[in-house]
């Protein structure tokens, strides 16, 4: 197993250095930030009551953050929407927001070519491709996304725009001091999970290693449901490994009475309960009682808290960390966090397909 204080191992293994992009996150939630509040909107956008955001992977995970914020204060409506066709309801009081990072996902354009055809408003949100000419050809505005990256590592970029242009809308209260609150708390965790703070006082690196060759199941709440979802796909993409997300409260109406079998899973799992101060209380019981169901079942776990006093802190410092956990676990399983193979191989299959509707 790589040693993860051995600074040798990441020049080894990171080829493409997906380091440095965890390094220049905070800068980039700042960059993003700024730029988004520039960003001119045409005056109707703000007649919209409902916000619908095409997006596929990385490039939609934003959304999801946003939506978590958005549906505890009651307006707009957002939905997050990974698919081809674009929803029924979609009207003229609908923002649909297209997000590509690379401008060429096929579901994400299929989608924004019917709402075309419909007198909602719109916005895309891409570095270009084909989603930048469809857009600039009908005249829908075009945030232009200016970072090098896989989509996954500009999540900068495909959420701090979204909380800005609702903000910009008058349809989310002024979120100003919350972002910059939550800049300095991510700017401060960085120097805790670097690879230059050692593995004994390092979260990431430890939880890494507790998570290296076990399945990781991720437990969120609320606002941290979205953050469980974050993990997952992180571990997935970056560390190539097996890994699952689940929800409070809903979980413990079903996933509880799997612990049991088949047994010899037990030592094979390990579950990350993620936690923050401002989920329900009753909710917060839930996460003590499942634990003692997971620990009566010998199945490994440890509850992670939030860090930082508003909301977005809470979610965007445990985002940072298990960004940080899904790029350890790639090194000490000795593969290059940034390819993604599969899904390469995937895309290049459809290309290949005639059937393109």
């Amino acid at each position: 197993m790589a040693d993860l204080d051995d600074l040798e191992v990441y020049k080894r293994l990171d080829s493409a250095n997906m380091l440095e992009h965890l390094h220049r996150f905070p800068q980039q939630c700042h960059a993003a930030w700024h730029k988004a509040n520039d960003f001119k909107l045409p005056r109707d956008y703000t007649s919209i009551d409902k916000v619908v955001i095409l997006g596929m992977g990385g490039s939609a995970i934003g959304g999801d953050l946003v939506r978590s914020l958005v549906s505890r204060v009651g307006k707009p409506i957002v939905l997050v929407h990974r698919d081809y066709d674009l929803p029924a309801f979609v009207d003229d009081k609908t923002l649909v927001i297209a997000s590509s990072y690379s401008g060429n996902t096929e579901e994400t354009l299929s989608a924004f070519s019917q709402s075309l055809e419909k007198r909602c408003k719109k916005l895309a949100m891409t570095t270009g491709g084909k989603l930048k000419a469809l857009a600039e050809d009908a005249k829908v505005p075009v945030f232009l996304i200016d970072l090098v990256s896989q989509p996954r590592a500009a999540l900068g970029y495909s959420f701090m725009p979204l909380l800005a242009f609702l903000q910009k809308l008058n349809l989310l209260q002024d979120r100003t001091a919350e972002v910059e609150a939550m800049i300095q708390d991510i700017e401060r965790l960085l120097g805790k999970l670097k690879e230059t703070a050692p593995t004994s006082s390092n979260r990431a690196k430890q939880l890494a290693i507790k998570l290296h060759g076990k399945i990781a199941v991720i437990y969120g709440a609320g606002i941290l449901s979205e953050v469980a979802h974050r993990w997952k796909t992180q571990l997935n993409e970056n560390s190539k490994v097996w890994a699952f997300h689940e929800v409070f409260p809903e979980l413990n109406h079903n996933a509880v009475v799997g612990y049991q079998l088949p047994q010899e899973l037990a030592s094979k799992i390990h579950v990350v309960l993620l936690r923050c101060p401002s989920l329900h209380p009753r909710t917060l019981i839930r996460y003590q009682v499942t634990s003692e169901l997971l620990k009566q079942n010998s199945i490994g776990y440890e509850i992670l808290d939030s860090q930082g006093e508003n909301q977005l802190s809470q979610m965007m410092s445990l985002i940072f960390l298990g960004d940080w956990v899904s790029y350890y676990l790639a090194i000490l399983n000795e593969v290059d966090p940034t390819p993604v193979k599969a899904i390469d191989y995937l895309k290049k299959r459809l290309s290949e397909s005639t059937d393109k509707t």
